[in-house]
C-alpha cells in the first residue's frame, strides 16, 4: 500500500436473520389438521372408533398423532364440520351415530313396520354374514380372534345367568358383529352396522321364539360354537358353510313357529265358532 493512501475499509456482509412466511407457517399447521382429520377418520372406518365413544384427551391425543394441540383443535373443529364427532359440555368430543340420517331412520321405521321384512333380513344376514365369517377366517389376526372369544364367551355366560331377551339380543349380535370386523372390510362392516336395528330385532325374534325352545336352544348353541371354531381356527368355507347354515336354520324355525300359530288360530276358530 502506497504512503498516503487512505486505508481501506474492511467490509462485512449484513447478518441476514430468516423471517418465517406466515402463509407457510399457516400452510404447514393446515396439513397438519389435515393429517389429524385423516388418521381419525381412518379409525372410524376400521370400527376402532365407534359411533358414541368418547375419543381420548386432547394431551393423549397429540401424544399419539404426534402434533400440536393448536393442529388438534384445529383438525377436531374440522371433523365436527364434517359431522364426524360432537362435543359436549363436561363430556369432551365423542364419535358421531353416523347412521341416524333423518330419511334412513324414516326408512328404517317403515322397513321395521313390516311383517315380511323379518325374512327378507334373515336372507340379507346370510348374504353377508357367510361372506364375513369366510373373510374373517381368512383375514383375521389374533388380536381379532381374542376379540371374538371375548364376544363368545360373554354371550355364552349369558346363558347361565336370568338374562333377558333384549340382553341376549345384544350380546348375540355383537358375536357376529365382531367376526364380521374380522373381514378388515369397512364397508362391509358399516353396512351391518347401518342396519343394527333391523338386525337387532331379526336376533331379538330369533332369541325371543327360540331360546325358550330347549331343542332349538341346543342347536343354536352348537351352531354358534362351529361358527366360533372355524372362524378363530382360519377355517375360510367352514365358516362360510357355519354362518349360512344357522342363519337359514334360524329362518326355518321362525317360519316353523309362524305355521305352528296359523294352524292353531283357524283350529280353534273351527271349533269355537266365529261370530
Amino acid at each position: 500500500m502506497e504512503a498516503g493512501a487512505p486505508e481501506e475499509a474492511c467490509y462485512s456482509p449484513p447478518v441476514v436473520i430468516p423471517v418465517v412466511n406466515a402463509m407457510q407457517e399457516t400452510e404447514s399447521k393446515r396439513q397438519l389438521a389435515d393429517v389429524v382429520v385423516q388418521r381419525i377418520e381412518r379409525l372410524i372406518i376400521d370400527g376402532v372408533l365407534k359411533p358414541g365413544q368418547t375419543l381420548p384427551s386432547e394431551r393423549r391425543l397429540t401424544e399419539k398423532l404426534g402434533v400440536s394441540r393448536t393442529s388438534l383443535r384445529e383438525g377436531l373443529k374440522i371433523l365436527r364440520t364434517r359431522g364426524l364427532i360432537e362435543t359436549s359440555q363436561g363430556k369432551g368430543s365423542f364419535v358421531s351415530e353416523l347412521t341416524t340420517q333423518p330419511a334412513q331412520t324414516q326408512l328404517m321405521h317403515l322397513l321395521g313396520s313390516q311383517p315380511r321384512t323379518l325374512y327378507d333380513l334373515l336372507e340379507v344376514r346370510e348374504m353377508l354374514e357367510a361372506e364375513s365369517a369366510r373373510l374373517g377366517a381368512l383375514r383375521g389376526t389374533p388380536a381379532d380372534f381374542v376379540l371374538i372369544t371375548r364376544r363368545y364367551e360373554e354371550m355364552i355366560a349369558a346363558h347361565t345367568k336370568e338374562t333377558d331377551p333384549s340382553t341376549h339380543a345384544r350380546l348375540d349380535h355383537a358375536f357376529h358383529l365382531a367376526i364380521c370386523e374380522a373381514s378388515h372390510n369397512p364397508v362391509l362392516v358399516h353396512t351391518l352396522r347401518g342396519l343394527s336395528d333391523l338386525m337387532l330385532s331379526s336376533v331379538f325374534a330369533s332369541v325371543n321364539n327360540l331360546y325358550h325352545r330347549e331343542p332349538q336352544k341346543r342347536q343354536i348353541d352348537r351352531q354358534h360354537a362351529r361358527l366360533y371354531n372355524a372362524v378363530t381356527g382360519q377355517l375360510p368355507e367352514q365358516a362360510r358353510r357355519a354362518a349360512s347354515l344357522h342363519i337359514r336354520s334360524v329362518r326355518e324355525s321362525l317360519t316353523e313357529i309362524e305355521q305352528e300359530e296359523q294352524r292353531l288360530v283357524r283350529s280353534t276358530l273351527r271349533l269355537e265358532g266365529w261370530v
